[in-house]
């Protein structure tokens, strides 16, 4: 790929959609000066998630993983490589065509939620939607579909102050839901909460795995990582790893 004309690379764009691939990177690295030094956080990595599936990139902290996850995310660029989502090149994106594959595309979840404090529930999950431009009544109507999904309809009109840290992140995953992504994109989503609460919310994901969602998580806890359905390594800003899990913890916990 790296001496493929831009036409070459569209043609591969298309192929990568006929093929339901939703993520495809090809020799893709992220190197920042540091003084005198080049430090390559992600170093030439080669992934492919097709729609529907369901992995985990774990590494521990300094892996590269949290750059990848950016990357895919499009909240960065990479320094060199091709990156295609949905088949499209994202290196041949204007700013207004990446922040509409930011808001459209990708669903984020955050280990810290990220909500306004202010805002009830039903309306941190329509904000996606009033950046799409969807009229008042839509909106709502999807925010509260969102909001039965994560089994949260109960508590649509309460702020987030007056919910669990569980709650909380059902909140996060229904605004992530909202807009009907191609991906689902979390970043550590149990690390601010216990034990019982994680299990409650990787069961959620498993759920929404299982009605058709594309879900990437990013972790550095194994236990976590073990609910996805196969499982990306990622030492020294390299791909280590890349292995099907045969028995993903949800399953395991029916």
């Amino acid at each position: 790929m790296a001496t493929a004309t831009l036409n070459e690379k569209l043609a591969r764009g298309e192929e990568l959609k006929r093929n339901n691939i939703v993520i495809r990177t090809y020799d893709l690295w992220k190197t920042y000066i540091m003084g005198d030094q080049e430090i390559h956080a992600v170093s030439g990595v080669d992934v492919e998630i097709k729609r529907g599936e369901y992995v985990a990139i774990m590494g521990p902290s300094g892996s590269g993983k949290s750059t990848l996850m950016n990357l895919i995310g499009c909240l960065d660029t990479p320094t060199k490589g091709d990156y295609f989502i949905n088949g499209n090149l994202v290196s041949e994106m204007t700013d207004d065509e990446l922040a509409r594959i930011r808001n459209k595309e990708i669903g984020f979840v955050f280990q810290t939620f990220n909500l306004l404090p202010r805002a009830t529930a039903l309306h941190n999950v329509e904000l996606p939607l009033i950046y799409s431009g969807i009229p008042a009544d839509d909106r709502i109507e999807r925010a509260k579909h969102a909001l039965k999904i994560t089994d949260l309809q109960q508590r649509m009109y309460h702020k987030p102050s007056e919910l669990s840290g569980g709650q909380r992140q059902r909140v996060a995953i229904a605004r992530a839901l909202v807009n009907d992504p191609s991906i689902l994109l979390a970043d550590e989503p149990t690390g601010n909460l216990d034990s019982a609460t994680s299990a409650e919310i990787m069961a959620l994901f498993e759920r929404l795995h299982q009605q058709g969602n594309t879900i990437v998580l990013v972790t550095h806890e194994r236990d976590i990582a073990e609910y996805a359905h196969r499982i990306i390594t990622i030492r020294d800003g390299k791909v280590s790893r890349d292995e099907v899990n045969p028995h993903p913890a949800a399953s395991l916990n029916r």
